[in-house]
């Protein structure tokens, strides 16, 4: 006992033996670790451009760090206070820096990203009326990229995977153990709530990023509504890799236990855990099982876990996916929206979370009350999503996608709509352009333009001329660079404050959950039950939700791009589709979550024990 008390005051005497200073730190490296996994995510849009992914596959992509965690996230519980934990959070940040780095490799493995020209995209009279679809050296190439890109970026996501473990399980177990009782609620909401604007500036580093050609050159062609614009992707996975660096090296420097400002009960029941006898990690292999089944019949651990299951997947679908939503249904560039959801979805967000544990910390809140707190808020938030499904409207007439002007005119157009058969129109080509007639085309040799101006004083194509499929009655008509324009542009800020105010309201539940979840559970097996929760949420939501959600999205494609008969990326989608299948897979999430949490507020009123009744501050 001695030697222990000795122990503590020596490193007392450390500058940083003050867990105020470990809970910056630690809200630092989180900020960082979501500062670049939310990037990553907001390249999602020009990484399926560069190397033609589809949904399903980006999202795969982006969830691919789960499966290194979930591998190696149960031996933490075992690890707990018998680890040095500072100094493995700053190994795992290391860990994530040079994944971070590697992610950006394939674009110096890779040939330099290259476009048609504006010849090779007019109509170019032929002979030959089958259409130009051979594969050739850059096609090959093009596909020779995209297989190193799938094999570097997993490995480095299997690393960053790994080196996360530690992050979180090790750094709340350790704000909880010397924070006190009765600060180690408003610690750990502060903590999230600095972390969580990781994402937010996660995609205003994106904003900044995109607006910049991949290429780093000056190119005056294309513009950045241009769908053939690539933003400079690779740049920004630079920059979070120094900040995991430089967030990581503090914590060499924190001790291995610090002194608790807690009462003299609380220091005793900490003196016990510490003095416990140690056991192998063999022992612990053996009883992993047994724990492991005890945590899940827990019917309050179990129940609020699967509810975290699923907010925690909408949480997936939003971060992945909202950047493609906002370009596709309101023909936003991508950089404007990752703006706007770093300055505006996500702040509301780190609001809400600071705002639910300053309640549950000034609040009579008990246990039992949680489960009703969380469900209001849940529900109020998922009603206040039911008008964003009619904020949208349906696709653009595409010309050969989901427009074919016999289908409309009758017979006697028949000739009109074969008015660029006899153009030597690349099948790779996308371009879309549109006409003055309203209608859309995938390129200006699709349309039959066969000449164009440009303005002299940018050198950008101001219009394609002499259009074969473009008619003004026997004049023929001309189209005009970039898609048609978007009758629904004007819903995507209303659309965005709607969704921020949802989450807001939705995120002052996360943190009265979370520590719901820490105080249902026996003290000597918290480290044991962060493991586990965090196993099963990476099992349930992280991992699967991604590729579940660019699943459905796919699943609403009207026209893919092959080269040499592969699959490169969707070109358009029927927005209808998305827009309902996209949001309804959210819905169906929340009123899932909002049963689980409603039959754990059932289950409350049914047992005694816990104390559930008491308010939450006098457990502490």
């Amino acid at each position: 006992m001695e030697i222990h008390k000795e122990k503590n005051k020596t490193k007392s005497n450390s500058r940083f033996s003050n867990i105020k200073l470990f809970v910056l730190c630690q809200s630092l490296l989180q900020f960082s670790q979501l500062l670049h996994s939310t990037y990553l995510k907001s390249c999602i849009t020009t990484l399926e451009k560069r190397f033609g992914l589809s949904s399903q596959s980006s999202g795969t992509i982006t969830s691919l760090n789960e499966v290194g965690n979930s591998l190696l996230i149960v031996f933490v519980s075992y690890f707990g206070r018998r680890v040095h934990r500072p100094r493995l959070i700053g190994l795992g940040g290391l860990l994530m820096s040079i994944s971070a780095m590697m992610l950006a490799l394939p674009h110096f493995l890779s040939q330099p990203y290259t476009y048609n020209s504006v010849l090779l995209e007019l109509c170019i009279p032929r002979t030959n009326f089958s259409e130009t679809s051979t594969c050739g050296q850059q096609d090959y190439q093009q596909l020779t990229d995209t297989n190193i890109m799938w094999k570097i970026m997993t490995i480095a996501q299997l690393l960053f995977g790994i080196g996360s473990v530690p992050i979180q399980p090790f750094g709340i177990s350790y704000v909880d153990d010397f924070a006190g009782p009765r600060n180690a609620p408003l610690y750990i909401a502060v903590l999230f709530a600095v972390s969580v604007f990781g994402p937010a500036f996660g995609f205003l580093l994106g904003s900044v990023m995109l607006k910049i050609y991949v290429n780093i050159d000056n190119l005056l062609e294309l513009k950045l509504s241009d769908q053939r614009w690539v933003g400079a992707w690779w740049l920004g996975l630079l920059v979070s890799s120094g900040c995991l660096a430089l967030t990581s090296l503090p914590y060499f420097a924190f001790p291995r236990e610090m002194q608790v400002d807690a009462s003299k009960a609380e220091v005793d029941i900490f003196t016990e855990d510490s003095e416990k006898p140690n056991m192998t990690l063999l022992e612990f292999l053996k009883m992993f099982p047994r724990l492991f089944v005890k945590l899940l019949v827990s019917p309050f651990f179990l129940l609020l876990v699967l509810a975290q299951c699923s907010f925690s997947s909408v949480i997936a679908a939003l971060s992945t996916f909202l950047n493609k939503f906002l370009e596709c249904q309101y023909h936003a560039p991508a950089s404007y929206s990752s703006l706007l959801i770093g300055t505006m979805n996500l702040p509301a967000v780190a609001i809400g979370m600071l705002l639910g544990g300053v309640i549950m910390k000034y609040s009579n809140m008990s246990l039992k009350a949680i489960p009703r707190f969380s469900l209001a808020m849940i529900l109020i938030s998922t009603l206040l999503c039911v008008p964003i499904f009619f904020m949208g409207c349906a696709t653009q007439r595409i010309a050969s996608v989901n427009w074919n002007i016999t289908d409309h005119f009758g017979e006697e157009s028949r000739s009109f709509n074969m008015c660029n058969l006899n153009c030597s129109c690349p099948s790779t080509a996308f371009n879309p352009v549109c006409g003055t007639n309203d209608i859309e085309y995938i390129s200006p040799c699709h349309a039959g333009c066969n000449n164009f101006t440009m303005d002299p004083l940018n050198l950008k194509i101001q219009v394609y001329t002499n259009c074969s499929c473009v008619r003004d009655g026997d004049i023929l008509g001309s189209t005009y660079p970039g898609a048609c324009s978007n009758s629904c542009s004007h819903y995507l800020l209303p659309f965005i404050i709607l969704i921020s105010v949802a989450g807001l309201i939705a995120s002052l539940s996360h943190n009265p959950v979370y520590m719901m979840v820490l105080r249902t559970v026996p003290n000597d097996e918290k480290s044991f039950a962060i493991g586990i929760q965090f196993l099963i949420m990476r099992l349930l939501a992280w991992l699967p939700a991604p590729a579940l959600f660019g699943l459905a999205i796919d699943s609403t494609c009207l026209r893919w791009k092959w080269i040499c008969g592969n699959k490169q990326g969707c070109t358009y989608y029927d927005n209808d589709l998305f827009r309902n299948r996209y949001l309804g897979l959210q819905v169906a999430y929340k009123v899932m979550g909002i049963l689980l949490l409603a039959l754990v507020g059932w289950k409350v009123k049914r047992t005694g024990e816990y104390r559930l009744e008491v308010p939450f501050k006098e457990l502490l």
